[in-house]
């Protein structure tokens, strides 16, 4: 009998995981996993070292970044400017610390996967000093298919995964349908914010009306991209978006 077309993608299915097996081997053997910090083994950021990242114990205005606001909302006055974007951004630590900018930076640029799990639990550690209210939707902030095709994985999915609030993960309806340029590559403000005009939209908006939605991403510099998303959120109905990171730039 000929083989069916389902028996085809179970071995090739099958064949793929042998692949995957030979290969964490392979890097096991000749760049075995050891801890950012201490140099031992068999962690990325072991236990001890996980206890030394620095939680944040004061949230700023997102948008003028100069007062001190509960839960990193936007304070008053720059929310008369901005009231159709974004709520609030809650940091969850010092991106000078040593070890999460060099975590950081190997989760990002090295592509270690792995690292989304302590990152990950420094988000879950941060947000038991908030009174951020609770969302009716998880929104990872999207990558271009080109831009998740050289990474090979979306970091904010990966954090938001692995922080398992047990809230609604959606993570097919904010989208990013333009390739811009990487924000950290350009330093002018007004630059960043016209690389991002248009580069998001929402693919069912009846999912996220009247809904409160926290936006997860790996870190902050201007805002601008959390604001882009923000407004393309707010555009399309939602009540509120909050934004949780690991720091800021």
């Amino acid at each position: 009998m000929p083989k069916t077309k389902s028996h085809f993608h179970k071995n090739l299915h099958t064949i793929n995981i042998i692949l995957k097996k030979i290969q964490t081997t392979l890097l096991d053997a000749f760049f075995p996993i050891r801890c950012l910090g201490c140099n031992t083994f068999d962690d990325w950021i072991c236990e001890e070292c996980h206890t030394t990242l620095p939680i944040l114990t004061q949230q700023h205005c997102p948008v003028c970044k100069k007062h001190t606001t509960n839960n990193g909302v936007v304070c008053p006055e720059c929310f008369n400017i901005t009231k159709d974007n974004i709520n609030g951004v809650f940091v969850a630590s010092y991106y000078n610390d040593k070890l999460l900018k060099k975590s950081i930076h190997y989760y990002k640029y090295r592509f270690v996967r792995d690292l989304s799990e302590p990152l990950s639990l420094l988000l879950a550690q941060a947000l038991n000093n908030s009174t951020l209210p609770t969302p009716d939707i998880i929104i990872p902030v999207p990558l271009h298919k080109r831009r998740l095709r050289w990474r090979g994985f979306n970091q904010a999915t990966e954090l938001a995964k692995s922080l398992d609030l047990q809230i609604p993960l959606i993570t097919d309806i904010l989208l990013r349908v333009r390739y811009t340029m990487p924000q950290v590559k350009m330093k002018n403000k007004i630059k960043r914010q016209e690389n991002l005009t248009d580069a998001f939209v929402i693919t069912n908006n009846t999912s996220i009306k009247n809904k409160n939605i926290l936006l997860i991403d790996d870190v902050i510099t201007t805002g601008a991209t959390l604001t882009e998303c923000a407004h393309t959120l707010k555009l399309n109905g939602a009540k509120t978006v909050f934004c949780l990171v690991l720091a800021r730039e």
